[in-house]
């Protein structure tokens, strides 16, 4: 079985809902059997990489909210990470664009280090406060995930990978996906949002089951049965 994640890594919502699908894919039974890859989606394609004002005041001019409106709710995100396990550090985030973490993340699939370097780069950006707009930040992000240091500069100051993001955000769009965090089961099942680990974990068990091969319940072969153009009766008494 596979799901498939498409998130941001300005997300806030995509790591906590991170962290909720993994404990709910820690308690699946045939977790083992579980493939999971992540998939690129940018908020705001159109971010730029240094930006003058915290996160704070980016929420209060961007919904018409007060600055002290726009704390509030992100001191209600911050619970629900920690809620989640999780520490973000919202009031020193770096705003930034994140298309280079995306490309970064495309390049670490090529050594199958991806799911490593997603958890770096989220956590770099709401824990840590580390700028993923910076291509030295980064390349120490992949370094740490056991990538070549130099050979991610060299990566980062063209434009590699960077078609593999724009293919993932695209099938993002035929799938109509236009929020993130968004979960997809075997192409066949969608879960939207940072949803509670209950409802993955039933997402999951139905999406397995519904996969399976029908199950013959009795172990006997039935004496009476047609098959091969013939019937045979049971014996009478």
């Amino acid at each position: 079985m596979k799901v498939e994640i498409w998130s941001d890594f300005a997300c806030p919502f995509c790591f906590i809902g991170k962290q909720r699908f993994e404990e709910a894919l820690s308690q699946f039974a045939h977790k083992d059997e579980v493939e999971v890859a992540f998939r690129s989606f940018e908020l705001d394609p159109n971010a730029p990489k240094e930006v003058d004002q915290d996160v704070h005041s980016m929420l209060a001019g961007k919904y018409g909210m007060s600055r002290e409106q726009a704390v509030a709710m992100n001191e209600n995100v911050t619970r629900q990470a920690k809620e989640a396990g999780l520490e973000f550090h919202l009031d020193t985030l770096i705003l930034t664009n994140t298309f280079d973490a995306h490309r970064l993340a495309q390049y670490a699939k090529k050594f199958g280090k991806d799911q490593q370097i997603v958890k770096e780069l989220f956590q770099a950006y709401f824990t840590d406060s580390k700028h993923l707009g910076d291509p030295q930040v980064l390349a120490d992000l992949a370094g740490k995930a056991g990538l070549d240091r130099e050979e991610t500069l060299r990566i980062l100051a063209g434009d590699d990978y960077s078609a593999e993001v724009r293919e993932e955000e695209e099938d993002a769009g035929r799938l109509g996906i236009n929020a993130v965090p968004f979960f997809v089961i075997d192409r066949k099942y969608g879960v939207s949002g940072a949803q509670p680990s209950p409802l993955f974990l039933e997402a999951l068990q139905k999406a397995w089951s519904e996969s399976q091969p029908l199950q013959v319940l009795n172990e006997t072969i039935s004496s009476e049965g047609c098959g091969d153009g013939s019937c045979t009766p049971g014996n009478k008494p």
